[in-house]
Formats: C-alpha cells, sequence, structure tokens
C-alpha cells in the first residue's frame, strides 16, 4: 500500500516526534544522543534549519522546528539526521535493518500559546524520560528563557556548546 502525501502548510512551526524501530533504546547512550544532535547542528549549517526546540530520549526524539526557507528544508533536514545516525549506530554495532520505526510524525503547530505548551511538553517529556521531578542537570536537558528581543534562548548542562554557538543554532 502507497503511503499519504505530506500536508505542507508554508509558514508553520511543526512538532516532530521519530521513534526508534521496535521502541528499542538505540539511543540509550550519551555518544549516540551526541551523534544525532552533531548531525542536527549539520542540517541546520547546511540546509538553514530554524530549531526552535529538541529532546532526545532512549527510544525517540522530539524536534520543534521552524519553517523558514521553503516546502523541502524540513524533509531534508529529517532525511540527514535520521539517516546519518542509523547508518553510523549500524555500522558501530556490526548490525543491518531499520533504526527507526517508520516515517517521522510531523504535527502542524500554531503561532500562538499552542506553540508555548508544544515546547513545554517536549521539556516536559524529557523531564518524565528522566524519570525526574525538578531541576535536571544532563547533557540530554535544556532550559529554556526569554532572551533578548523575547527570542527563545537556551542553556544546555555539559554541552561543548559557547554562547556565540547557542544563539547562532537558535536563531
Amino acid at each position: 500500500m502507497a503511503r499519504a502525501n505530506r500536508h505542507y502548510l508554508p509558514g508553520y512551526v511543526w512538532h516532530i516526534t521519530h521513534r526508534c524501530h521496535k521502541r528499542e533504546f538505540l539511543l540509550k547512550f550519551a555518544r549516540d544522543q551526541r551523534r544525532w544532535l552533531q548531525w542536527l547542528f549539520e542540517a541546520k549549517k547546511r540546509l538553514g534549519a530554524s530549531i526552535l526546540n529538541y529532546a532526545v530520549t532512549s527510544n525517540h526524539i522530539h524536534l520543534v522546528i521552524r519553517d523558514v526557507k521553503g516546502e523541502e528544508v524540513i524533509p531534508q533536514t529529517m532525511q540527514l539526521i535520521a539517516g546519518r545516525t542509523g547508518q553510523e549506530y549500524n555500522q558501530r554495532k556490526g548490525r543491518k535493518g531499520a533504526f527507526w520505526e517508520d516515517r517521522y510524525h510531523a504535527t502542524a503547530v500554531e503561532m500562538d500559546s499552542h506553540l508555548i505548551r508544544c515546547l513545554v511538553y517536549v521539556d516536559l517529556n524529557m523531564l518524565r524520560a528522566l524519570s525526574v521531578g525538578g531541576c535536571v542537570n544532563s547533557s540530554r536537558s535544556k532550559l529554556f528563557c526569554c532572551g533578548e528581543g523575547s527570542s527563545l534562548a537556551t542553556f544546555e548542562h555539559g554541552a561543548n556548546l559557547t554562547r556565540a554557538n547557542r544563539s547562532n543554532f537558535f536563531n
């Protein structure tokens, strides 16, 4: 049976989720999560993706991304990140087969309180995945606040990102 076509709505923010194959914990090690994040940075650099938020758990990812460049940026971004992450994992582990369960799931998000709820959901999902209540001091966590000019700024614990890299990443 053929896949249904994706609907494209220009100018929207998208909440993307992508699960590991059979909900296995293929992203459980920090090394694999860092590689996913490095490919996210690479997609931002190559394709101009506008990243608002992300979370990498041990068996799925969340990505909140803004469509600013056109119809092909989000699919190409996901193809680069998912493809390279899966290839590297399979080569390193000497395994074959799917790394991701299915196509990524994308939901359009309106630019109002829906966006705020989505950003909070992604961060709370990470807290639930870490099974803690309160502040998190982990390389996989992010603390968000309103920054200069009411733009979103992120501060990552333990990540090798300079302040300049952070501001370039989220602008």
